[in-house]
């Protein structure tokens, strides 16, 4: 699997999935209930807004401008109680003040780099280490804390938001144009298209860093959560959370998520709990299913739909009650977990992964798909 694709027309794909299931608005001013705007505040001395997309069955998701962030993603439960799905914070401060990446667009390269260093042919790199002696995320000020521009996108409840990622930046070489496009659908399906040139070859891995707790409330723990994945490999990591380079079968082992299985059954057997990088059985970069979760207490199921050859599983296992809710309540370990899209980490030090790397000329290009229901 490669990570350039031919890039489709913009929103393509995801007008086709939209329009599939919903009428577009006739009018202009039907727009007014899909897409609104609001000020959420300034960073780096720009304004911030807050965008919020609602769908015909009045369910909504917010988005920030600063770092790309879904703020939450309201709908009800099978009681009809609704809530968000999501970590994210009613104000700017709570992600000024660095939360964990908290519903960000993560890049340039998501995941880990091993040592913060890498070569395109000749050329060395040497990127920010910022999580132990290797590079996460992007670095010190990765995407997820810059502000991005945005536009409203007619027609549907959707929202375009543009970054321009300088050469030099954290390290990376190139001016990279970044887009990522998110669409609400009256399915609720929540669709992130991701898009991106450059022109000096540079290595790309976006991802969405969305913590989902589908109960809607931190005070339950996502332990009882019930997980499908397909996918019969993963990457084993070293001490520092870095692949050896190995393939590994998940049968017989503690990442055997390819029936549905409790989150909390085996996760006392994986040191640190579930970081850990999925080898989806997804080999020629269609758009499919890859994962299922689900909530019994909620009654709501998530699934997860990529074009990706990674899925990146996280338990929260670093969250420590340090951080609180707008209403004030703790984040405990494993109260939302992540289900990261995405190449596999370490891949430009590793020759035998999917390579990520990008040329002039050529367009990133990838697609992911959250789709939310109650049982």
């Amino acid at each position: 699997m490669k990570t350039i694709a031919r890039f489709s027309p913009a929103l393509l794909f995801l007008t086709i999935i939209y329009m599939s299931c919903t009428e577009a608005p006739s009018k202009k001013t039907d727009l007014t209930t899909a897409v609104t705007k609001q000020d959420f505040g300034q960073a780096d001395g720009k304004p911030v807004y807050l965008y919020t997309l609602t769908n015909k069955k009045g369910d909504q998701v917010k988005i920030s401008t600063y770092g790309a962030v879904v703020t939450a993603w309201i709908s009800a439960d099978k009681s009809g109680a609704k809530n968000s799905i999501v970590l994210g914070f009613d104000s700017l401060s709570g992600y000024l003040a660095k939360p964990p990446y908290f519903g960000a667009i993560v890049g340039r390269y998501g995941n880990r780099i091993a040592d913060g260093k890498f070569k395109i042919g000749d050329s060395s790199y040497t990127l920010a280490t910022n999580n132990g002696k290797n590079h996460l995320h992007g670095g010190l000020k990765g995407f997820d804390k810059q502000v991005w521009d945005a536009s409203e996108v007619d027609s549907i409840p959707a929202l375009t938001l543009n970054y321009v990622s300088k050469d030099g930046e954290e390290g990376y070489p190139g001016n990279l144009k970044v887009t990522v496009v998110y669409t609400l659908s009256d399915d609720n399906e929540l669709g992130i298209e991701y898009s991106a040139e450059t022109d000096k070859p540079t290595v790309v891995n976006l991802t969405n860093h969305s913590y989902f707790n589908l109960t809607g409330d931190v005070k339950n723990t996502i332990l009882n959560h019930t997980l499908k994945v397909d996918a019969d490999a993963y990457t084993p990591v070293d001490s520092t959370l870095i692949p050896t380079g190995v393939l590994q079968p998940v049968k017989g082992t503690p990442f055997d998520f390819t029936t549905a299985t409790a989150i909390g059954a085996r996760i006392a057997q994986v040191p640190g709990g579930y970081d850990h990088n999925f080898v989806l059985n997804n080999k020629d970069g269609s758009l499919k299913l890859v994962a299922e979760l689900a909530d019994s207490i909620s009654g709501r199921k998530l699934e997860v739909y990529t074009t990706q050859p990674g899925l990146q599983f996280y338990t929260g296992n670093f969250l420590n009650g340090s951080i609180k809710t707008s209403d004030g309540k703790p984040i405990n370990k494993n109260a939302a977990l992540c289900l990261e899209t995405q190449h596999f980490p370490d891949s430009p030090n590793q020759p035998s992964f999917p390579s990520t790397l990008l040329k002039p000329g050529e367009k990133y290009h990838s697609i992911t798909k959250y789709k939310l229901s109650v049982q």
